[in-house]
């Protein structure tokens, strides 16, 4: 007797072995015909698994996360199989499943056009309506190359070359084509119906530009019309909203070939900068941090001794000078406990909370770069926590409500929350991880948060817990991290009094909350389109004149702004009125005062709206008012 447990708790029995599918089928036949692939303790399998003991199943429909991962995989095989049908001497060579899609690379002589992946659509839709049956069946790694040699797919047998040579390797076979890949994969091309050439772009082979240049073609596949045309209107979004053409059209900042991967702020984007590391710098000095800053460069040695150097030495840049070796630093952690480090300590003291807006370079690939989003200059809003063991739980804690204060002032709501536990590549003793790992769920637990476990994920100093927040987009982007380390303040030489008299190592906690300025600034500029709330926009206010005949009054109103501390500017330019309106509205700026010759006489100003709604006449006084409740309450 065989018994299954399904997701729900309820058990199904059977005398005889038999498939995932035939259990689908079983539990009703609208499961069966949903079903595209199975979790069997936990292992993703296809709907012919064979069922010969006692298991827990759980069938994968497409409305799923690993749903959707099937439906793209067996999609990138799909567009594969439409390719090499039309086009039998190009070869195919890696198809992973990547967010909200997939892609494909193909080693051909020409390049792929856009009349191209139309052709390959179509040949797709074929393919989906023939249902050919897709199956799995396994071959020795030396058969394996041999299969594929004899195809003519030899960077397909590279690969196999790669993996070790007592392993048994999966391939999939639909119709003609045959593809190696773990699985799962759909039972039939029929189940492929909503998918959607998106791009073509050049990939060299295995990501290293000394290989042949590939042609990579990027899809995405979804469970139904309704999820693509969605997919498709975020994406339109997403273009709208795109923070390198904002920076440019509200000149922000940019970007050129002398720098790369260095932001040249301009005035209004540098503006936006000092607004949020003003208000980071007031929440910190109410949390009891004390701001520090740290050199830029110091001695290679001291990244070896912190653990940085073997982790990350590839991504450091140095520098030679007078028979010595430095690094610009990549981290501000190892500087900290320098000051941390300087006077004798006592338990009293802790916790020491340092805070520093550090200054880090990475020597990222130069592929990788994409604007705001990813530099090789930032600037983290950074701090580091020296605490005893028992102040852990309490730290973690009380950082939890100042990360949750800093996102909803910002307009975050929505938080994603992971747990990343011990990688392979670590230093400390298990016992430490033991202890770091629980405080960390303790702490998520005790405020009753949902998270989620990332198994090896954490940094090889210590766990921690990751907080992401979804823009209004849905689009999910990791910011804030707490760590708790226990290794690294040690391995530094950081000691304090304890209350028995004997010198200990203190805990160290890593934390941040934006991640860097330049990223969270762009995330902040497409989150909000660039029509920033008021407390954080470049320009605040923008006083303008109809004729010359207001120009002082103008100017008057402008510069009383200014000193109530607002970013304010007085256009006082000989344009029509229309104009001077359009071109402030088109750079985002909050509220626009019509000054004419009724608002000169009567003292007063006409308020109009970053959206064009008119707010009517009210006096300068008034106006101020309102302007200071909503920077107040950050609305």
């Amino acid at each position: 007797m065989i018994t299954v447990t399904l997701a729900d708790g309820s058990q199904r029995q059977y005398d005889a072995a038999l498939t995932v599918a035939e259990v689908a089928e079983d539990i009703g036949p609208g499961l069966a015909q949903a079903a595209l692939a199975a979790r069997v303790n936990d292992q993703k399998v296809d709907l012919s698994y064979k069922i010969n003991e006692d298991i827990d199943l759980t069938i994968i429909t497409g409305q799923s996360e690993d749903g959707l991962e099937v439906l793209r995989h067996s999609a990138a095989h799909m567009m594969a199989q439409a390719v090499q049908r039309l086009f039998p001497n190009v070869e195919v060579t890696i198809g992973p499943v990547i967010d909200d899609g997939f892609y494909y690379d193909f080693a051909t002589q020409e390049p792929f056009s856009d009349e191209d992946l139309e052709k390959i659509t179509a040949e797709m839709k074929k393919i989906a309506k023939e249902k050919l049956p897709v199956e799995r069946f396994e071959l020795s790694r030396d058969e394996a190359i041999e299969f594929f040699e004899q195809k003519g797919e030899h960077y397909k047998a590279e690969i196999i070359r790669d993996i070790p040579a007592d392993e048994t390797l999966s391939l999939y076979r639909q119709g003609e084509f045959t593809d190696l890949c773990r699985g799962p994969h759909v039972p039939n091309t029929g189940k492929l119906k909503v998918f959607k050439l998106m791009s073509v772009a050049g990939a060299y082979w295995r990501g290293d530009s000394r290989n042949a240049m590939l042609q990579r073609i990027y899809g995405t596949a979804w469970y139904d019309k309704k999820d693509l045309k969605d997919y498709l209107f975020r994406l339109q979004e997403a273009e709208k909203r795109d923070h390198r053409k904002l920076g440019k059209k509200m000149d922000l900042f940019h970007f050129q070939e002398e720098a790369p991967g260095m932001v040249f702020w301009h005035p209004r984007g540098w503006s936006i900068y000092q607004a949020v590391r003003g208000y980071m710098r007031k929440k910190l000095d109410e949390r009891n941090y004390q701001e520090i800053n740290t050199p830029s460069i110091v001695e290679y040695s001291l990244w070896e001794r912190s653990g940085h150097a073997d982790k990350f030495g590839e991504d450091m840049f140095s520098v030679a000078s007078e028979g010595r070796q430095f690094a610009i630093k990549p981290m501000n952690c190892p500087c900290h406990v320098q000051v941390f480090n300087q006077g004798l300590k006592s338990y009293r003291d802790l916790p020491i909370r340092l805070a520093e807006f550090g200054s880090c370079h990475r020597n990222e690939p130069s592929g990788a770069l994409h604007g705001l989003m990813r530099v090789r200059g930032f600037v983290q809003d950074d701090a580091h926590i020296f605490c005893e063991e028992k102040d852990i739980a309490r730290e973690v804690s009380e950082f939890i409500d100042f990360l949750h204060e800093v996102y909803a002032d910002f307009g975050f709501e929505d938080i994603i929350y992971r747990l990343s536990t011990r990688p392979e590549k670590r230093v400390g003793s298990d016992a430490d991880w033991d202890k770091s790992e629980q405080a960390l769920a303790s702490a998520l637990d005790a405020k009753n948060i949902a998270w989620q476990e990332l198994p090896g994920e954490g940094a090889f100093y210590g766990p921690k817990i990751e907080f992401s927040l979804k823009d209004c987009l849905g689009r999910v982007w990791q910011c804030g991290t707490i760590q708790v380390d226990f290794s690294m303040p040690g391995r530094l030489d950081a000691s304090y009094v304890a209350e028995d008299g004997e010198r200990k190592v203190p805990v160290m906690l890593h934390r941040a909350i934006l991640g860097s300025f330049e990223r969270f600034i762009g995330i902040l500029i497409e989150h909000h389109a660039g029509q920033l709330p008021l407390w954080l926009a470049p320009t605040q206010v923008a006083v303008l004149n109809i004729t010359g005949q207001q120009s002082k009054y103008a100017e008057k109103i402008g510069k009383t702004l200014k000193n109530q501390g607002f970013r304010a500017i007085y256009d006082l330019r000989n344009e029509k009125i229309g104009y001077k309106i359009r071109q402030h509205t088109l750079s985002k700026t909050n509220y626009l005062l019509i000054v004419g010759n009724e608002e000169l006489e009567n003292g007063t100003v006409t308020v109009r709206s970053h959206s064009g709604k008119d707010l009517g006449s009210m006096t300068l006084d008034a106006f101020i008012s309102q302007l200071s409740r909503e920077v107040k309450e950050k609305q």
